[in-house]
C-alpha cells in the first residue's frame, strides 16, 4: 500500500471532522443517509450512463488502486538504464540469442512493455521499425488509460451537482412546510445544505485528487516507457554500450544517471541475484 496516499487521505478526512467537532456540539447533525444516497448514488448512476460498463467499473477500481504502491514512481530509472546497458554488452558477446535469454516470465509480468520491445529486437526488426511499433503501443495505451481517468474527473464534477440537487429538494420540502412550526425551518435548512457538503467532500477529497494522482502515475509510466523505447531502438541498431549509456542518461537527472565504470558491476550482481 502507498503509505503517503493513505496518510494524506486520512489527514484530509481528519481536517474536516476536526473542524466540525471543534465548531459544534452536535457533530451527528452532519450525518444524513438520504443526502448520502442522493450524492453517491446519483454520481455512480451518471458514471454508468456516460461510459461503457467496463470503463465505469475500471474507474471505480482505480480509486482503490491509487492507494497501492506504484513501482514506476518509486523505482529509480537508473536501474532501467543499467539493464539496457547490460543487454548491450550481452548482445555484443552472445548476439540476439543472449538477449532472448533475458526475457524471462518475471520480466513479462513486471514490465510487459520492455519485454515486448525486447521481443521485437530479438525478432530482428530495425530500429526505425521498432520505434514505429512501440510509439503506436504507447499511443494506444495512453488512450486506454485516459478513459477511466476522465471518468473519475467527471465524477468529481457530478458530485457537487448532485449535492446541489439534494439541497434544492430539501428546500422545496422545507418551503412547502413553512405554514407549520417556524422553529423547524432552521434544522430543515441545515439538512438541505448537507447534500452540498457531501458533494464537495467527495469531489475535492476523493474523486478529483485520485484522478490527478492516477494521471500523474500514468505520465511517469509513459516517460519510463519512452526512455526504454529509445534504449531498445539503440540495441536494435547495435550501438555501443557507452553510446547507449550517454544517450539514455539524457532522459534523467544527474543523480539517476548510470555510469558503466561505476555501476555496471553492481547492476550485474543484483541482476544475477534476481
Amino acid at each position: 500500500m502507498s503509505l503517503g496516499s493513505i496518510l494524506a487521505f486520512l489527514a484530509g478526512i481528519g481536517v474536516v471532522i476536526g473542524s466540525i467537532v471543534s465548531a459544534t456540539d452536535r457533530p451527528l447533525a452532519f450525518i444524513d443517509i438520504p443526502s448520502m444516497i442522493i450524492v453517491v448514488g446519483g454520481t455512480v448512476v451518471t458514471l454508468f450512463i456516460s461510459y461503457e460498463a467496463k470503463n465505469a467499473v475500471h474507474a471505480l477500481k482505480l480509486m482503490l488502486s491509487a492507494f497501492k504502491r506504484h513501482g514506476d514512481s518509486e523505482n529509480s530509472l537508473k536501474d532501467e538504464i543499467g539493464r539496457i546497458v547490460r543487454w548491450a554488452y550481452i548482445i555484443q558477446k552472445n548476439g540476439l540469442q543472449g538477449l532472448e535469454n533475458e526475457i524471462t516470465d518475471s520480466l513479462r509480468e513486471d514490465n510487459p512493455f520492455l519485454a515486448y520491445g525486447a521481443d521485437l529486437v530479438v525478432t530482428g526488426y530495425t530500429g526505425a521499425e521498432i520505434k514505429q511499433i512501440l510509439e503506436h503501443t504507447l499511443e494506444s495505451q495512453a488512450e486506454r488509460d485516459r478513459r477511466p481517468t476522465d471518468a473519475l474527473k467527471k465524477m468529481g464534477g457530478d458530485a457537487p451537482a448532485f449535492g446541489m440537487l439534494g439541497t434544492l429538494i430539501g428546500l422545496v420540502i422545507m418551503l412547502s412546510n413553512m405554514g407549520g412550526d417556524p422553529s423547524a425551518i432552521g434544522p430543515s435548512m441545515a439538512v438541505a445544505l448537507i447534500t452540498t457538503f457531501y458533494g464537495i467532500i467527495l469531489a475535492r477529497i476523493i474523486f478529483i485528487p485520485l484522478a490527478t494522482k492516477v494521471a500523474a502515475r500514468n505520465d511517469v509510466t509513459i516517460f519510463k516507457n519512452i526512455m526504454q523505447m529509445e534504449g531498445l531502438v539503440l540495441l536494435a541498431e547495435r550501438k555501443s554500450p557507452r553510446y547507449i549509456q550517454d544517450k539514455i542518461n539524457s532522459f534523467v537527472d544527474s543523480e539517476e544517471q548510470f555510469l558503466i565504470d561505476r555501476d555496471l558491476n553492481n547492476t550485474s550482481s543484483s541482476s544475477s541475484e534476481n
